[in-house]
């Protein structure tokens, strides 16, 4: 059903399915497990050294012989060597965020590297079409870790209207077969997934952070940092009660630095002292699966809709 699909079809998977480059979170095992589940698998490369993307990408390989990508954060100062690594291993596709990508196009082009930036607006997606990126990730403020303004409901018509031939992948609030498709009537070639991955058996976050989502409400997930101006989503926990405190004697944005919030690592299973990145969807999350049965729940979803004659693919 998904063999026109542009975004299966430029990527050489099965299914139209994306798992968000989370930094700390998406190495090897997960990638992997995605990918090999029909999807495209995507390691975040955070600010990791070049070391450690060069080893999660030889083990990925080790573990599967399906595509999968790496998401640059441009504001790793080691940026440059990490594209060196990922051109040199081969990588199949870089998704980027949190700076300008249009310098890097020729760099991984050239070497047969497709690019897909992370967005959060219309008017940035028709830019990276302007300038022949491969596809957009257009991110609707739903999302979990670093957030935008719009909503995707508003944001996927309106990028679906301004593009003329590009494909583009919806993310925000997207977890299961419903969301998926109500991202695909609304324009969408594919969709990222980020939270409902942190919450599969294949992810090596701590068992406590899988929990916190199990167990999250729409009211646990709240946003911080706003005055950085990169704000970002999380659950409520000890840590974010500090952060949100310290916002009250308007600190200055170096004392809130970004990297503290890339990469989501949960110390003998302290959950309070942590952030507990993740989108609003997490409200919805009730079981912990598998990267299998998450993929096949969303196909199944689509294909019994498709059916009824709800949605044409």
């Amino acid at each position: 059903m998904f063999e026109k699909n542009k975004l299966t079809q430029l990527l050489g998977i099965k299914y139209p399915i994306i798992q968000g480059g989370m930094a700390g979170v998406s190495e090897s095992i997960l990638v992997s497990a995605v990918s090999n589940a029909g999807g495209l698998g995507v390691i975040g490369s955070g600010f990791f050294p070049p070391s450690w993307l060069e080893q999660e990408i030889r083990k990925t390989k080790e573990l599967t012989a399906k595509p999968f990508g790496v998401n640059l954060f441009l504001q790793n100062p080691k940026i440059e060597d990490l594209i060196k690594i990922i051109i040199k291993n081969s990588v199949a596709v870089v998704f980027t965020g949190g700076g300008n990508p249009l310098p890097l196009f020729p760099f991984l082009q050239s070497a047969g590297i497709k690019v897909i930036p992370v967005v959060p607006y219309a008017r940035l997606a028709k830019k990276m079409e302007d300038n022949k990126a491969d596809a957009v990730v257009v991110e609707g403020l739903e999302s979990g870790g670093h957030i935008g303004n719009t909503t995707t409901m508003t944001l996927v018509p309106q990028v679906k209207k301004i593009l003329k031939e590009m494909p583009f992948i919806a993310a925000g609030g997207i977890y299961n077969g419903k969301t998926a498709m109500a991202a695909m009537l609304l324009g969408a070639d594919g969709v990222q997934l980020g939270t409902r991955f942190l919450a599969s058996k294949e992810c090596q976050i701590h068992e406590n952070y899988k929990q916190a989502i199990i167990n999250a409400t729409d009211e646990d997930i709240i946003v911080v940092a706003r005055f950085t101006g990169h704000p970002v989503r999380v659950i409520k926990n000890e840590l974010t009660e500090k952060i949100l405190k310290l916002e009250e004697k308007n600190p200055f944005p170096e004392e809130i630095r970004a990297e503290k919030f890339a990469g989501s690592k949960v110390g003998a299973g302290n959950i309070e002292q942590a952030p507990l990145l993740c989108g609003l969807c997490a409200a919805g999350i009730s079981e912990i699966k598998s990267c299998q049965e998450i993929i096949q729940e969303i196909v199944n979803e689509i294909k019994k809709h498709e059916q009824n004659g709800f949605l044409a693919l």
